[in-house]
């Protein structure tokens, strides 16, 4: 069952108010205050007349508004009491019930100072009252009693009414909030995704241009040569389309009803194998590491892998350089990615490559940076990526 949708419909509904619910009880305080009418009187008492059930049925009606105006609400009750008492001698009640349900009506809907004012002389009404009636201690007391319970009432309900208002704003700041970091861990992974599919392609057609420019000539010159640019083409090919295939398997719809394997991202001992691609493009690498090489977690080494990869693509696409050297420098809590090239130095590089390389590093609290090599010559893409221990050390 889809959860959003069947509160969704919910919602929808139409919202009929409190008027229902208020007419419902008002219409339960008019049965309790007939039961009187419906028990025969002693017969030395007066008769029960339709006047008087009339006149308790006047006290009743102002119940109705009891939510919108609850002071008024009252005032007009007391008053139809006070003409009832006055002007018919009818059966008394058990207990003041309409007077009972505007004060819990003023207790949970009038603003603060009012419902204090107008709570404390309702109790304060309630000693003449009860010295006009029987004047008992026991009547005053049980009056008391019952008119402080229905203001208590009335203030637990607002409280209440309160608490779950507070509860449901906090679950729709809930909601609203998990909805923006959904949203946002999308667009973090269609940025990643993106990232990943400019490096393959980029890679991949940048190597198989260099190698496609250079067959021509290799083939007039040097047979075997061309054959291995057509070997490297074709390699390359090859291992774009096998990323490609496992990354659009992984975006498919279906993929939960035809699982694509996923091989692991690449790790930093794929570095040999993407510089001697590199290498047969025509293009002199050098490939050196110092510091104490150890094993990095997985997301760490591809993000190295990525890094370098992107380097060595902007070189070959865009540096006409002869020679580039890639170092990895690790130190204790850090590793430093240095790819410089001896081409035409900067200006050459443009487009996301760069823009990718900065936010693979600043996902993982790095930084990198781009210019001319040493001398103001070539260009240079230096990265450095924070280090933390990784399973393997930790086991170890």
């Amino acid at each position: 069952m889809n959860i959003r949708g069947a509160g969704a419909r919910i919602r929808a509904l139409p919202d009929t108010g409190p008027w229902p619910a208020d007419i419902g009880g008002a219409l339960l305080v008019q049965a309790a205050v007939s039961v009187p009418w419906v028990i025969p009187r002693d017969p030395r008492l007066e008769p029960a007349t339709l006047v008087g059930y009339l006149l308790t049925t006047l006290t009743v009606l102002p119940l109705v508004w009891r939510r919108r105006a609850p002071v008024r609400v009252l005032l007009a009750v007391m008053a139809a009491q006070a003409m009832y008492a006055t002007a018919v001698d009818g059966p008394g009640q058990m207990l003041p019930y309409t007077g009972l349900m505007a004060l819990y009506s003023v207790a949970a809907h009038a603003p603060r100072f009012t419902r204090r004012l107008v709570g404390a002389l309702t109790l304060a009404s309630v000693f003449p009252a009860a010295a006009g009636n029987t004047g008992e201690a026991r009547e005053l007391v049980f009056s008391l009693m019952t008119f402080s319970a229905a203001y208590v009432v009335g203030r637990l309900t607002d409280t209440q009414r309160a608490y779950t208002r507070a509860v449901e704003d906090r679950a729709r700041q809930l909601e609203l909030t998990h909805r923006i970091e959904a949203e946002q861990a999308a667009a973090r992974e269609r940025a990643r995704i993106a990232r990943e599919m400019h490096d393959i392609l980029s890679h991949a057609v940048s190597l198989m241009i260099v190698q496609a420019e250079a067959g021509p000539v290799a083939v007039r010159t040097a047979p075997e040569r061309a054959e291995a640019a057509f070997d490297a083409i074709s390699e390359s090919g090859r291992d774009a389309m096998v990323q490609l295939r496992r990354m659009l398997g992984v975006l498919r719809e279906d993929a939960a009803a035809a699982p694509v394997p996923r091989a692991p991202q690449p790790a930093l001992a794929a570095l040999s194998d993407l510089v001697e691609r590199v290498r047969n493009s025509g293009l002199t690498v050098m490939y050196g590491t110092t510091g104490e090489v150890r094993p990095l977690p997985p997301d760490t080494e591809a993000t190295v892998f990525r890094i370098v990869q992107e380097a060595l693509t902007n070189t070959v696409k865009h540096a006409a350089a002869h020679q580039v050297s890639v170092r990895l420098a690790y130190a204790a809590d850090e590793l430093t990615i240095t790819v410089t090239d001896d081409g035409r130095g900067p200006g050459t590089t443009t487009g996301h490559g760069l823009i990718g390389i900065r936010e693979r590093a600043a996902a993982h609290g790095g930084s990198a940076a781009t210019g001319a090599g040493p001398g103001g010559r070539g260009f240079r893409v230096r990265a450095r990526i924070p280090l933390v221990t990784s399973p393997m050390e930790v086991g170890s």
